[in-house]
């Protein structure tokens, strides 16, 4: 039987200590990750934008920028905008958003509190398109049991009741 420590491992005499330079735990770093937690938190307030959007995912740039990549819903032109109006300060007058460059239903560049943001939508469809479509599933019409129809209700039918 194994005996396990009740205690960290002490820390080689060679080793260094990390420097205030360092990555993880520098203000720069600290600013990357709040940029990111304003566009996310402005991105999750819009039912819409999450309804719609299949694979949504992100990552870290190699230059500490980060992608946001999508497949359907939205163009990133739009995506821009509502970030340019949703991500704000109470301390700041203005937007906290500005285009970096050139942006288009496919792709858009913003920076966001001196971080870079590149917005990737694969086949969009737009936030006209998406509302307009027949049939498409929401979580408000979904959730909403105070409709009364002849017909299940979409949850009923998730639930198989």
């Amino acid at each position: 039987m194994a005996v396990k420590r009740k205690y960290a491992l002490r820390r080689p005499k060679n080793a260094t200590v990390p420097d205030q330079g360092d990555d993880d735990l520098s203000l720069t770093s600290a600013r990357r990750y709040e940029a990111f937690g304003r566009v996310m938190a402005a991105l999750a307030t819009e039912a819409d934008f999450i309804e719609s959007c299949r694979d949504l995912t992100w990552w870290r740039g190699s230059d500490h920028s980060w992608h946001i990549e999508w497949r359907d819903g939205p163009y990133a032109s739009e995506v821009a905008t509502l970030l340019a109006e949703q991500v704000r300060d109470p301390g700041y007058e203005g937007s906290l958003v500005a285009e970096a460059g050139p942006g288009n239903d496919a792709s858009a560049v913003l920076d966001v509190m001196g971080v870079r943001f590149e917005l990737r939508a694969i086949d969009p469809m737009g936030r006209a398109t998406v509302r307009a479509r027949p049939g498409f599933w929401r979580l408000a019409e979904a959730l909403d049991t105070t409709r009364r129809t002849n017909a299940r209700h979409p949850w009923e039918e998730l639930l198989g009741g």
